[in-house]
């Protein structure tokens, strides 16, 4: 494979990192009573950040693995955010506003349920074009003041492995729901030799939001290599939540939604004009009624 079709491949896949969460490096609170105590220790910042959203971004690197999570009060009742993020399906439409999702539809039966999902660059493009990965999903813990809710796949591309995705919620009262959204992933040499080489020429204008210093005309300085991808990315799938919490019937509103909420985060988020997006969502939606191949 030529040097830079490795770039542009694994570019796709750091692009779409909200496919992971928890490995060693990341692990859920585990009760209601847990992520209750994390929203009282976090409260302070959730009324008052950059974000002008109620939310706290954290991101971590170390020992080959990248981690990232958020804490956010969504303003939706616990009933209604736990009806529909225990279902597997909806976690395709969450996943399928991102732009480099081109396809996801869910698997199998009961407790032997999947996602197939197909991921790949931000324009139309062929599914044989994209990168095909499988994510278990585990039976959700439901309960009336707490969600559980894991995705995984062991493989990625080159010699990354272990993705996860794993979301908790629990109420707040007055309508309101506490969720933390949480992703990670390992990585080995030739990944991380790829990566780098994205990061210093295509990806080496990208940042991320936690803020690093102040430049020399007193503007911020934000985080940037794999970080900067991994809070980019769990600020895509968070307002993709919100945004299918807000619609979750109408798709034409969804897809607005979601990129106009990242739109407010142009400096991090921007990739492509608003009508092309949507013009490609739409597409790939119409696709969706056709088989994924084996």
């Amino acid at each position: 494979m030529k040097p830079a079709t490795t770039l542009r491949r694994l570019a796709l896949w750091v692009l779409f990192l909200i496919v992971p969460v928890a490995v060693q490096a990341q692990t859920q609170l585990g009760s209601a009573a847990a992520l209750r105590a994390k929203y009282d220790a976090v409260q302070t910042q959730i009324g008052k950040n950059i974000f002008g959203r109620p939310l706290v971004l954290e991101s971590t690197e170390a020992s080959g693995q990248l981690s990232g999570d958020i804490f956010a009060v969504l303003s939706h009742p616990f009933d209604q955010v736990s009806a529909s993020l225990s279902q597997p399906g909806v976690w395709c439409d969450v996943l399928m506003l991102h732009l480099n999702t081109k396809y996801c539809a869910p698997r199998g039966s009961g407790n032997a349920r999947s996602l197939a999902v197909s991921v790949g660059r931000k324009f139309d493009q062929p599914l044989s074009e994209a990168t095909r990965v499988d994510f278990v999903w585990q039976p959700p813990n439901i309960g009336d003041d707490y969600l559980s809710v894991r995705l995984s796949a062991d493989k990625g591309p080159l010699s990354t492995r272990d993705y996860r995705i794993e979301l908790e919620a629990t109420p707040l009262g007055n309508g309101k729901t506490f969720i933390h959204l949480g992703y990670a992933y390992a990585y080995g040499v030739a990944a991380r030799i790829a990566m780098q080489g994205y990061l210093s020429t295509i990806g080496s204008d990208k940042v991320g939001f936690t803020a690093t210093g102040k430049d020399s005309a007193g503007e911020p300085t934000y985080v940037g290599g794999v970080r900067g991808v991994v809070e980019r990315n769990t600020m895509r799938y968070y307002l993709a939540i919100d945004a299918y919490m807000d619609a979750p019937k109408q798709l034409p509103q969804r897809l607005a939604a979601w990129f106009d909420s990242t739109e407010r985060y142009a400096r991090q988020l921007h990739e492509v004009e608003r009508e092309d997006y949507l013009t490609m969502k739409r597409n790939e939606y119409k696709r969706l009624a056709s088989p994924l191949p084996e």
